[in-house]
Parts: structure tokens; C-alpha cells; sequence
């Protein structure tokens, strides 16, 4: 009998390392925008002129592709129970000396609560990018709201995937396999997503 369990298919992991990418890109390209001193990174995309077409392209591609995830994954990630809120209350446990696993679903409510900032951050960030993207054709006003506004989500987003990228990785060790190879363990199943294993397993 197997020792890991199917968490997610291959379209979602697409998906994921497609935002994944993407960002990373928007992330590069940004600098030099908002930044004197990294300026020089536009030279990684061949100067300032190429650079600003791959954040434009890259910010297209990561809009629609963390749209596509969210939506496939939206039932889970919205809904909340009494657990969830057991979780929230207690910040998952991360800062007590006595740790408690609080039984919780697919996704634990730290990775709900981070699904919906993002898809908010998201909608932003491209509704933003959308008006400084031709920033004549719009009121100046506007145009100076909307690059606040982009820059404040921008850093908001850089601290979430900081924190996401941590918690996926040395924070709880095994759950970054789920995106790599699209399976985990059982046992880890049965301590982080308690309540999914047991849907899982039925079935």
C-alpha cells in the first residue's frame, strides 16, 4: 500500500509554477521601476525597454493564471468553519511552546486567509496595471493613485510570498511536495489536513 496520497493534478501544478514564474519575473522587472539602484537589473532582459515589455507580459500571464488557480480552488479556500477560526485564534500554533494540530481541510485558514489577500492583491495589481500601463490616458490623479497603490500590494505580496515560501518549505517540511510531485505523505496529510485526508481516504 502506498505511503502518499494524490493532493494536487498536474493542470494545478502548471498553474502554480506558472504564477510562480511569473512573478518572480514581475518581481525582477519591478525593481528597476521602482528602484534607482536596481536599475542595472533591466540588463538581465536586454535593457529598461525590454524589461518594461516582459513586466507587462509577465503581469498578464500571472493575472490570469492565479485567477484560473483561485477559481479552481475556491469552494475550499472560502469557506471557513469553526476549526478554521480555532486556527486563526491561535496563529496555527506557530508561536507556542505547545504546539496543537487543529484539524483543518484541504488548505489550513493561514493558506485561506493568503488565497484571498492574493486574489485581492491580484485584482488590483492588474486593475492598477491596467491604468499605468497607458498612464496618459488617464487623469493624473489616477495614474499617481494607482502607482501608490500598486507599489503598496507589489510589498504586501513580497512579504506574503516570503512568508509562504518559508512556511511551504523549512516551516513544514513535506508540503512543498504536493506542487513538486503532486503527492504527500499520509503522515503528513494526517497531521497538517486532517479533515481532507479523511474525505480523501473514503473515497
Amino acid at each position: 500500500m502506498s505511503n502518499y496520497v494524490d493532493r494536487f493534478n498536474a493542470f494545478d501544478r502548471i498553474l502554480h509554477w506558472t504564477v510562480a514564474i511569473s512573478f518572480f519575473l514581475l518581481v525582477l522587472s519591478a525593481l528597476g521601476l521602482y528602484a534607482h539602484p536596481f536599475f542595472g537589473y533591466f540588463d538581465l532582459f536586454g535593457g529598461p525597454q525590454q524589461g518594461i515589455m516582459v513586466h507587462k507580459a509577465a503581469g498578464v500571464i500571472f493575472f490570469v493564471g492565479w485567477l484560473l488557480l483561485f477559481l479552481r480552488h475556491a469552494s475550499d479556500t472560502c469557506r471557513f468553519d469553526a476549526d478554521d477560526r480555532k486556527w486563526i485564534a491561535k496563529l496555527g500554533g506557530y508561536l507556542s511552546r505547545k504546539h496543537q494540530e487543529i484539524p483543518q481541510g484541504k488548505f489550513n485558514a493561514g493558506q485561506k486567509l493568503f488565497g484571498i489577500f492574493a486574489i485581492i492583491a491580484a485584482l488590483v495589481m492588474g486593475a492598477t496595471g491596467y491604468i499605468i500601463w497607458e498612464p496618459t490616458a488617464f487623469e493624473r490623479g489616477l495614474t499617481q493613485f494607482a502607482l501608490l497603490l500598486h507599489a503598496i500590494f507589489f510589498t504586501l505580496s513580497m512579504v506574503g510570498l516570503i512568508v509562504h515560501v518559508y512556511l511551504a518549505t523549512v516551516g513544514n517540511p513535506g508540503t512543498l511536495e504536493g506542487m513538486l510531485y503532486g503527492q504527500v505523505r499520509k503522515s503528513w496529510a494526517k497531521k497538517h489536513a486532517s479533515k481532507w485526508f479523511k474525505k480523501v481516504a473514503k473515497s
